[in-house]
């Protein structure tokens, strides 16, 4: 009866112990104060060993199809990069402050594919790992778990291909405004769609005093940006910042435009990519003057929340003056500073609409 006794009293003490070490905050949750190594060891296997049991009876469907991989590729650079990194990527802000950190993805991991399906399907508790289960389906999961098969080993120049990143090699911009010549640039914005005989051309102004510009084939089309897994209201507060941003461009409020950007956004159009310093010399002017005349009708507007970050699509009709209307699609990514949503990265794409072009005005 002693020893019950005192195994009882051991008890007590040891949950008197636990509550008084949470409620007097003795546990540092700082993401910068590592755990010791016994902690970390303990909570790694902990993790692994619950990922390999849920995933055990996974079956895994062949992952070497070359539409699942391009699919899968669209996903990750959408969704997975700021965290686990791209070819010739070696950090990012987002990255470098997460604790413990996530994988680099683009080495080899010890996951086997099951696990990794149940990982992005499920994320992981107290980490920075989302459930994408919540908004994509498993054939958007396997898809991904298929390109991260391919990844490791990939060069910068491969995975731009397959995700339609820039490309240092990629020539041109598409702005669609005139200038004082009459010459047409080529932009998300509106004029000739990518693909026709005036596209064709774009790589074509540098000629000067009769020198005959070179022939080049029109670059093949983008699949469409993907929309998967955005919803319309999913966070109302980005949503706001990327509808500001479309009135500030169409109002011509160049200051407005800019106070929505982060220091560090980028501007990715056509395989080129542009910084905020770099947009705002040249086609952030460029882009007002032409919206000044054209006509922009909203067709959709849908985002994705993901913690401090989030991304918006969106889609619309653009109708430059005297020429056919577009259909520009547009991915915004934002993050949460200091309270504020501001955007961190653009990208356009434009596509011909189902539209007449619209008479020449007198």
């Amino acid at each position: 009866m002693n020893l019950i006794k005192a195994i009882f009293q051991l008890l007590i003490l040891g949950a008197i112990g636990a509550a008084a070490f949470v409620y007097f905050g003795l546990f540092n949750t700082a993401a910068d104060v590592p755990h010791s190594p016994v902690i970390f060891s303990l909570l790694d296997t902990v993790r692994q060993r619950s990922v390999a049991v849920r995933a055990s009876d996974i079956p895994v469907p062949p992952l070497n199809d070359p539409k699942m991989i391009a699919d899968g590729a669209e996903h990750y650079s959408a969704m997975c990069t700021g965290c686990h990194l791209a070819p010739g990527v070696t950090d990012s802000e987002i990255r470098s402050g997460l604790y413990p950190q996530p994988p680099n993805l683009t080495e080899r991991v010890e996951a086997s594919p099951a696990e990794m399906f149940w990982t992005i399907k499920h994320g992981i508790k107290m980490s920075a790992m989302p459930a994408w289960g919540a908004t994509h389906d498993n054939q958007a999961i396997w898809n991904l778990v298929a390109f991260l098969q391919a990844l490791p080993g990939m060069t910068p120049e491969q995975y731009a291909a397959l995700t339609h990143a820039p490309a240092g090699g990629e020539e041109g911009h598409h702005h669609h405004h005139e200038d004082g010549e009459g010459q047409a640039g080529h932009d998300h914005h509106g004029g000739e769609a990518p693909g026709t005989a005036e596209a064709a051309q774009h790589h074509d102004h540098g000629a000067a005093n009769g020198e005959a510009a070179h022939d080049a084939a029109p670059a093949p089309p983008e699949p469409p940006l993907s929309m998967e897994g955005l919803k319309a209201g999913a966070a109302p507060d980005a949503e706001r910042v990327a509808l500001d941003f479309h009135r500030a461009l169409q109002k011509g409020d160049r200051e407005g435009v800019l106070a929505l950007f982060s220091a560090d956004v980028t501007v990715s159009e056509a395989g080129r990519t542009q910084s905020r310093a770099e947009y705002a010399a040249g086609h952030l002017g460029e882009d007002i003057k032409f919206l000044k005349t054209a006509e922009v009708t909203p067709i959709t507007l849908a985002s994705m929340p993901m913690g401090d970050t989030a991304m918006v699509g969106s889609e619309a009709e653009i109708r430059p003056k005297s020429k056919a209307a577009v259909r520009s699609r547009e991915m915004l990514t934002l993050r949460r500073e200091n309270g504020t949503w501001k955007i961190t990265a653009i990208r356009w794409q434009s596509g011909p609409a189902a539209t007449t072009p619209r008479p020449a005005q007198p």
